[in-house]
Order: C-alpha cells, then sequence, then structure tokens
C-alpha cells in the first residue's frame, strides 16, 4: 500500500489517558470497606493477550457467538442505516468490527471509521490491518477515555452516525454508571443516529459461570493479572498468587461477579500512592461485574432515554444479542 496514501487515510489523535491516572480510583476502592478495583485495570498489554486467549477457550461463547451475529447480519445492518460513519468505544483489535466496515464499503465510495481506545498502541495497529483491507476505508482515531474521545468528536462527513458498543461491554457498568454512560453517548449524538449494543443474556447459571472459570485458568490468571498491573504502575507488592480467583452468577442481580480472595491475613503498600491496604483472610476484592440483560427490559431501558429500538438480532440458542436503536431526540436528562 501506497505509505503516502496511507498518512491520508489515517490520523491518530491522543487526548491523554492511562498514563495521565493518578490512581484516584484505585485509593477509593482499595480504601472502601467492601474493597474494589475498576475493571480498566485488567487490560495492560498481558491482560489484553489473556483476553484474547479467554476468548478462544470452549467455555467463553460471547465473542465468537457476537462475531457469528455480526458476520450474518452486517449487510442486514449496514441496509437498515444507510452510509453511516462507524464510531467504535473501546474498538480494541476490531476484528468484528471488519465484518460491519466491509459491509458498508460494499455500497459505498468511502467509509468513516472513528476509533476510540485509551491504548494508542492497539489503535494504531488494528487502523493498520483495516486500512490493507478495505480500500474505501478512512480512519480517524482517538485514543483516550469515552468521555474524552465523545467530547472531542468531529462533524461527520457521513450523513449519520452509527456508535458501536459490542462485546458485552454494557454489562461491566453499575445501573446507575450505565444509565450515565447512555445519556453521555445520546449527548453526544444527533437526532437520527444509530447505537448498535452488543450484551449477553440471562441463562442457566451453569453456562454463565463455566464461561468465568474455564478449564485451562486463563480466567483466573487474568483476574488476578490486575495485582501485576497494579504493582507495574504504583510500585506496589502485591503477591497475586496469595489471591484466588472467585467467579460466580448472582441470580437476584442478575449478574456474575469476580473477586480476589485473600488467602492469608497480609498487607500490602502502593508506594506512588503512598498507599497502605490490610486485607484479612478471606477478605475479597470486587474487580469485575458481568450483568445479563432481557432484551425488553434493556430496549425499554434505553427508550427511556431517547433510544428507540429498530433491530434485534440474536444468535439460535438466545444466548447473546445485538441490539440496534436510534436517538429520537425525547429522552430524559
Amino acid at each position: 500500500m501506497d505509505s503516502v496514501r496511507d498518512e491520508e487515510r489515517f490520523a491518530l489523535t491522543r487526548l491523554g489517558g492511562e498514563d495521565e491516572d493518578d490512581g484516584v480510583d484505585v485509593a477509593e476502592g482499595l480504601g472502601a470497606t467492601r474493597k474494589w478495583l475498576p475493571c480498566r485495570y485488567f487490560y495492560d498489554a498481558t491482560g489484553s493477550e489473556l483476553f484474547e486467549r479467554i476468548c478462544a477457550t470452549p467455555e467463553y461463547y460471547p465473542t465468537r457467538t457476537e462475531r457469528a451475529i455480526l458476520e450474518g447480519r452486517a449487510s442486514e445492518i449496514a441496509s437498515l442505516t444507510g452510509p453511516c460513519e462507524l464510531v467504535e468505544l473501546g474498538s480494541g483489535s476490531a476484528r468484528k468490527t471488519r465484518v460491519l466496515l466491509q459491509a458498508y464499503a460494499a455500497d459505498a465510495d468511502k467509509v468513516h471509521f472513528v476509533p476510540i481506545d485509551v491504548s494508542d498502541g492497539v489503535l494504531e495497529e488494528s487502523s493498520r490491518r483495516l486500512l490493507a483491507r478495505i480500500e474505501e476505508l478512512t480512519i480517524r482515531g482517538f485514543a483516550g477515555t469515552y468521555e474524552q474521545a465523545l467530547a472531542s468528536l468531529h462533524p461527520t462527513p457521513a450523513p449519520a452516525r452509527m456508535f458501536l458498543f459490542l462485546g458485552s461491554t454494557i454489562g461491566n457498568f453499575s445501573d446507575r454508571r450505565r444509565r450515565a454512560f447512555l445519556c453521555r453517548v445520546r449527548d453526544a449524538m444527533t437526532d437520527g443516529d444509530y447505537f448498535l449494543i452488543g450484551f449477553d443474556r440471562i441463562k442457566d447459571k451453569a453456562v454463565l459461570e463455566a464461561a468465568y472459570n474455564d478449564a485451562a485458568g486463563l480466567t483466573a490468571r487474568f483476574n488476578r493479572n490486575i495485582l501485576h498491573h497494579l504493582n507495574a504502575r504504583f510500585h506496589g507488592n502485591f503477591v497475586p498468587g496469595r489471591f484466588a480467583h472467585l467467579a460466580f452468577y448472582d441470580e437476584a442481580r442478575e449478574r456474575i461477579e469476580m473477586h480476589l480472595a485473600s488467602e492469608r491475613p497480609q498487607r500490602v503498600r502502593l508506594a506512588d500512592l503512598d498507599l497502605d491496604v490490610n486485607m484479612e483472610r478471606d477478605e475479597t476484592i470486587h474487580t469485575e461485574i458481568s450483568r445479563k440483560f432481557d432484551p425488553d427490559a434493556l430496549a425499554s431501558e434505553l427508550d427511556g432515554l431517547g433510544f428507540a429500538r429498530t433491530a434485534l438480532w440474536s444468535d439460535e440458542r438466545e444466548w447473546f444479542s445485538v441490539l440496534l436503536v436510534r436517538r429520537n431526540g425525547t429522552g430524559m436528562a
């Protein structure tokens, strides 16, 4: 590919993100009565590599199920929305997104893509791969948080935008934070823009718990790796091997919870935060939630925020769904 033309098709704006984080959220979480950590600290280089491997395990169905839905419905999605600039929140490797981009490119001379991710290295690598595969593609990426990128969006050259939030990431928010996030996305949209959301559905408890307790132990390693990341970021002395991986389905809250349980009394220090953490035996650090949804309930929630349901696609087992909604301008604040 011509390198000059390649540069004309790709731009990356670094908004500042993880490297500027002062660790306030870590101190808040580890200082709480019931300790917790933000799940974004899973994703250093090792955590990202482990997650890719988790997605290939027999137990972890969400990634391959969502990909199959998109592969089967990409042309239909493109037909429903018409020409759109695609804006992806948390684009990562963008492997699933490629299917959608190719569907839009089939009927357009140009396709505009705005990937958003905290890792500029991942953004650049995935963007270069996409540009090599899709000649019609132009990419203007943002390396930063969702909030930063949504506030920095340029005027779109396309008739409309479609915002993408795939991978069941919507399930990682508490109810309060999910509403705040959805309102923030809505406020970045104009009437007639679309929002495509991939989400995991409520199903048998055994299936759900197996997905987060794979036989190969990769999810356990992924969970403990958050402590390795904290050690590296904040000069800590966590010993991850002293923590047990716990993942279970809370039926009342309709969500998987992941925790790290201290196997002994221990004291940990994060020097850069001037933070000392005392752990009792069996005390846990809550590291992630993964909410499971009823499609009608989620669509109703979105309707109350100003999003009109357009289409819903699911796999044959109805384990996972992709929901397309459109901003209609009638949402509540």
